[in-house]
């Protein structure tokens, strides 16, 4: 039976805005306060998606979140109308109504972690959630992240949904920023590689010293038991705690995977070599030929992979089956980044190709190609399974095109988010696209 890495990216909201909120994310922050275009955003993001269509790659959508989150900002104490809780927290607290209304949903990467039935233990494709409580902004996306997903992937008979861990320090979770897959092919069973920023409970491992470490090797280890992976399918791997204070803030900013290769800075990882190790033993046992491709430090720094987003590059399987890398403009603009692509290609390894995306509404919030989309591996009867409406085709293109044309400012700074009228125009933007793509009621104005 054929098999697809399908990838779902997240549709920009209409609020996106340069709010500043993820300390960490060295791009997030050194842009706060600028205008954003939220209409550029989402054109950019459909443009993506609608090459990688045309070159024949299975390409999904998933819808983004109702912001303001209203009955966030009641939770916190603000009462009376809409138009008044958002009133009073423009004047009482502004932060908390610039965290209410960011658009971070956008970056699928940390809607939740996906197991393929080729490794779970019942034979379905599962979701978990990610809770991502080390930042407040994201720490409320999950509830509406679970019933888009269930929306999506609806039939029970193929896929398994459980709820984000619990939100707490010791299970921190972001979801498949931290996580990638190995395999020989997407229908055999394959290698899950979790990668973690600290221990919650064991102090042998260093934690960094700057920025926070998002994820726990608590929580990677209670998905991968959600899931039903077996011991045989997943390898553990800490991040190097010196490049997070640097600004890798998540796995994806200094490596990424796919099929049976591993591109990844040589600074990535502690204990970089036993992980190979493993890598390498365990997809052997699944029939694969593991692959590593380190960039050297000397030619490209960490500073340089965290300004260009090198690593946050979607890694796709052309259908020779050599890969090729989605990377932002910000890689060509970066001339040692730059260089060293031109050398990796012309060597003719197994990366062959290096296609460059204009992303820089989400670049300049702190996320690249590869934050802007869930892999999901389906075999053929488990995509005709998931939602028709979600599967990007020309005329999803066209209409979604019109969508944002439509409903999106072309501008938007922080005190355009006191406006009541912004959320007025977000739910009726939302409310036409969960029609457009077939998804129900799942959003909390729709459903109370």
């Amino acid at each position: 039976m054929k098999s697809f890495e399908v990838n779902f990216d997240g549709l920009v909201g209409p609020t996106h805005n340069y709010g500043g909120l993820s300390y960490g994310n060295v791009a997030s922050q050194s842009n706060s306060q600028q205008a954003s275009n939220p209409k550029e955003a989402a054109l950019q993001g459909l443009a993506k998606m609608k090459v990688l269509m045309e070159m024949g790659f299975v390409q999904g959508v998933l819808a983004p979140q109702e912001r303001p989150d209203v009955a966030a900002l009641r939770r916190l104490g603000f009462a009376g109308t809409d138009a008044q809780v958002i009133e009073q927290a423009a004047r009482q607290a502004m932060p908390l109504l610039v965290a209410s209304c960011s658009a971070s949903s956008m970056w699928v990467a940390n809607a939740g972690t996906v197991s393929p039935s080729a490794d779970t233990a019942d034979g379905r494709v599962h979701f978990t959630a990610a809770n991502l409580n080390c930042k407040y902004h994201r720490s409320i996306e999950h509830p509406t992240t679970s019933r888009v997903l269930g929306a999506m992937f609806a039939d029970s008979k193929h896929f398994a949904h459980h709820a984000a861990l619990p939100a707490v320090a010791q299970f921190g979770d972001e979801g498949a920023a931290n996580h990638t897959r190995f395999c020989r092919e997407y229908g055999e069973a394959g290698v899950e590689f979790f990668v973690f920023g600290r221990s919650a409970f064991d102090t042998r491992y260093p934690a960094p010293q700057k920025y926070p470490a998002r994820q726990t090797l608590e929580a990677s280890q209670a998905v991968a038991r959600l899931h039903g992976l077996s011991d045989d399918g997943v390898v553990y791997a800490q991040q190097n705690p010196a490049v997070i204070d640097q600004g890798v803030f998540h796995n994806d900013v200094i490596a990424v995977g796919n099929g049976e290769v591993l591109f990844y800075h040589e600074d990535a990882f502690l204990d970089t070599e036993r992980v190979l190790a493993e890598l390498r033993d365990k997809l052997a046992r699944c029939g694969g030929n593991f692959q590593a491709v380190c960039v050297p430090r000397a030619l490209v720094t960490v500073d340089d992979a965290v300004r260009s987003y090198l690593f946050n590059s979607q890694l796709l399987t052309r259908a020779d089956g050599t890969m090729m890398l989605i990377v932002p403009e910000e890689c060509r603009k970066n001339e040692r980044v730059w260089q060293y692509l031109q050398g990796l290609t012309a060597a003719a390894g197994v990366i062959r190709e290096v296609k460059v995306f204009d992303l820089k509404q989400s670049m300049q919030n702190g996320g690249g190609p590869a934050c802007l989309r869930l892999r999901v591996a389906l075999n053929e009867t488990e995509l005709v399974a998931v939602n028709p409406g979600v599967i990007m085709t020309a005329p999803l293109y066209d209409t979604l095109t019109q969508w944002v044309e439509k409903h999106y400012r072309d501008s938007l700074r922080e005190s355009d988010l006191a406006d009541p009228q912004l959320l007025l125009e977000c739910r009726t933007a939302l409310d036409e696209l969960t029609q457009i793509l077939k998804l129900g009621a799942v959003y909390p104005f729709q459903i109370n």
